[in-house]
């Protein structure tokens, strides 16, 4: 799925939402949203595109990351550049693979007030999405250094506010995130000493809208969509060590302790269209 797919299953949702009140609205339960509720949600998650991102070094050890990898002739040790994906081989010419879009479900509870016609409520959620995002950089060894991070799961806290008729509810949702990141480093240079660095827990907000309707006195059915970003860190990296590489290694000639190196997008986020369901008390 891409994101012109996704355009098109929000105007889904907004076709059921104009659709499905019509077919309930002789029924007297429709208009009461006020209530606890449990319930569940699956869908697809998208990432956005992170085109124009690359690993940058810091090899002086002095907390910026500015410099530039050497080899002893002075040249450019990461001349081949980068890729916004996960290599396929030790060059840049095997190519990469996409960043890994995939399936999310959430279980949720909340609380609806109606007044009016208007909804407010709050809603807890927690969580999952398959998705992988990764970013490639490739030395002149050759060699290739692969940062991987995925989302091991995910929490949300969201306040939504609706307008309510005809057994529909149209909402708009939003509030924070919280999460827990798988991260992965690997590489194909076997001299250098590798030492994963950062916190893998994340703050970020998620927010959206959608539709959900009811089909008797207490089951609701609905879609929705919903954006979530996590801010991934500046304090987020990778050491290198000397490991048994010798003292004229690109890594080691500014400072024999190793470079630190780290990738420029801190912004990991995807966009997704669910389906819910969800059982009113």
């Amino acid at each position: 799925m891409n994101m012109r797919s996704l355009m098109g299953a929000g105007i889904g949702v907004l076709a059921l939402g104009a659709a499905l009140p019509a077919a309930a609205q002789d029924s007297d339960y429709n208009d009461d949203w006020t209530g606890v509720y449990v319930g569940g949600s699956f869908g697809y998650g998208v990432q956005s595109n992170d085109a124009g991102s690359f690993v940058q070094f810091d090899t002086n050890l002095d907390g910026e990351y500015n410099d530039t990898v050497r080899t002893v002739t002075g040249a450019n040790a990461f001349s081949p550049g980068f890729c916004n994906g996960q290599s396929q081989g030790a060059t840049r010419a095997a190519g990469c693979t996409s960043d890994k879009d995939g399936f999310e479900y959430f279980a949720r509870a909340g609380y609806d007030q109606q007044m009016g016609n208007f909804v407010v409520g709050i809603m807890g959620e927690f969580g999952r999405a398959e998705i992988r995002d990764s970013q490639t950089a490739f030395s002149t060894t050759p060699a290739n250094y692969v940062f991987n991070r995925e989302l091991d799961w995910q929490a949300n806290v969201r306040g939504r506010a609706g307008y309510a008729t005809n057994g529909a509810l149209f909402y708009v949702a939003g509030g924070p995130s919280y999460a827990k990141i798988d991260r992965e480093f690997t590489s194909t240079n076997g001299a250098n000493s590798f030492t994963e660095f950062g916190d893998d827990m994340l703050w970020g907000v998620s927010g959206g809208g959608g539709v959900e309707v009811k089909v008797t006195s207490n089951i609701t059915f609905g879609l929705e969509y919903m954006y979530s970003r996590f801010n991934d860190n500046d304090d987020n990296g990778v050491s290198v060590g000397r490991g048994t590489a010798p003292a004229t290694n690109p890594f080691l000639l500014v400072n024999a302790s190793g470079t630190d190196m780290r990738r420029t997008d801190t912004k990991f986020d995807y966009h997704g269209i669910r389906m819910t369901a969800g059982l009113r008390f």
